[in-house]
């Protein structure tokens, strides 16, 4: 999953929204001296780990990357992690019983006040985030196509991403589809990994 969804199933926590953000930027152990991390921190990266491995191994998300592989290729799991936050984004307030702007408030004044416990490129992808409001952006399809060309921007090979929204529009329903049925999953196995 993406930004979105990592953030929301933090569950409120700042410590553990700090790792689940960072999760990407953090290679090897994360309890390592080397990363200067709290413990709630180091649970917060165990946390985005746990999403990730959930997420690239669940059967709704391999129907969706098979659905965007012939443009995608390799890159396909990094579109549906852009789409699925965009499922999560329009459907907020159903799936989590609060509206998305308070919640994305909450998220980048976290952020904020603990910058400096951010690694520099996370800061900087952070600066970003906010700069350009991508929490909101990712309600749209026009939000979406600026988000999968920024990182086709930054993939070393042809990546399809630059024209993956096409993807998205053209199999909308079965994308929606299979995200409904994965995130109450998501959601429970967190849950049960936070346990």
């Amino acid at each position: 999953m993406n930004i979105l969804a990592h953030a929301y199933l933090s569950n409120r926590n700042d410590d553990w929204l700090i790792g689940n953000f960072i999760g990407d930027f953090i290679k090897g152990d994360p309890a390592s001296p080397r990363h200067g991390l709290r413990p709630a921190e180091i649970e917060g990266v165990r946390i985005h780990r746990a999403i990730d491995a959930f997420t690239d191994s669940h059967p709704a998300v391999a129907v969706v990357r098979d659905l965007l592989r012939p443009r995608c290729h390799k890159y396909a799991g990094v579109a549906v992690d852009v789409f699925f936050d965009h499922m999560l984004a329009t459907q907020f307030s159903a799936l989590t019983g609060e509206p998305l702007s308070p919640f994305t408030t909450y998220f980048y004044a976290t952020l904020r006040r603990h910058d400096d416990r951010l690694p520099p490129s996370a800061r900087r992808m952070f600066d970003a985030m906010v700069r350009y409001d991508w929490v909101a952006s990712y309600q749209t399809t026009t939000g979406i196509d600026q988000a999968l060309n920024g990182i086709a921007r930054r993939t070393p090979y042809v990546s399809g991403l630059d024209t993956a929204v096409d993807d998205l529009i053209r199999f909308y329903e079965p994308i929606r589809a299979q995200f409904n049925r994965f995130w109450p999953e998501l959601v429970a196995h967190v849950a049960a990994f936070r346990a």
